[in-house]
């Protein structure tokens, strides 16, 4: 069974903290991940090859390797071969690559998805803010797309845009769900919708960004 099967119709658990947050570290991500799947999650996405390679060794479960790398004033997620190739030779079974039109730096698309798949022998989740970004995407090859640039935003934060996985549904490829879920309702939405799988991360595993969350439901001080 491959990584993608081992996901279908099930939560994927995004284990990931930025520098400046208390929380940040491979073994910090590892307890994430291992408290993930002791609650049912079936994969785990997380950034940086010593969070896949801990995260792998601790829960045994499929793992969505991720490299951030931000550079000329913009965020890319796994912009070369390079990064994938680290990101596998730590225990990613898919590779997930920022495919945004809009993307600013990084190896040229169409030459990037086929490598990774063919050289490398893992599958590739391409990371999309529009449904023009999957539909490109999907013609070069990939074996899933994910609105994981896409969301929309209320007054607590971002939130699923779920026109967009609508959008995205109609193209070739499985579509994975991912951006701003932050409750179990939205998450049965997508999965009514007819996605691959859903990936929850923030309101999991970032006890800063919940904290933020509740805070501004508070009474407004005058």
């Amino acid at each position: 069974m491959t990584a993608m099967e081992k996901i279908r119709n099930g939560l994927v658990v995004s284990c990931q903290a930025l520098e400046e947050e208390p929380l940040h570290g491979p073994m910090l991500m590892a307890g994430m991940a291992r408290a993930a799947k002791l609650g049912g999650a079936v994969g785990i996405r997380t950034n940086g090859v010593q969070e896949v390679e801990v995260c792998r060794s601790i829960t045994g479960l499929p793992v969505i390797g991720i490299q951030k790398v931000v550079a000329e004033g913009s965020l890319c997620i796994t912009p070369t071969f390079e990064h994938a190739q680290a990101l596998v030779r730590a225990g990613a079974e898919i590779v997930a690559v920022d495919v945004r039109q809009t993307r600013t730096f990084g190896d040229p698309l169409a030459e990037l998805l086929p490598r990774i798949r063919t050289e490398l022998g893992v599958q590739v989740m391409a990371d999309c803010a529009t449904a023009e970004d999957a539909a490109k995407a999907a013609a070069i090859g990939v074996d899933m797309v994910s609105s994981t640039f896409g969301f929309t935003q209320d007054r607590f934060g971002i939130c699923p845009d779920f026109a967009l996985l609508e959008k995205m549904l109609q193209g070739s490829v499985p579509v994975v769900a991912e951006g701003g879920f932050w409750t179990p309702e939205q998450v049965e939405k997508a999965f009514f919708l007819g996605v691959w799988s859903v990936v929850v991360g923030s309101a999991v595993t970032r006890p800063l960004e919940i904290t933020k969350r509740f805070c501004q439901a508070l009474p407004r001080q005058s």
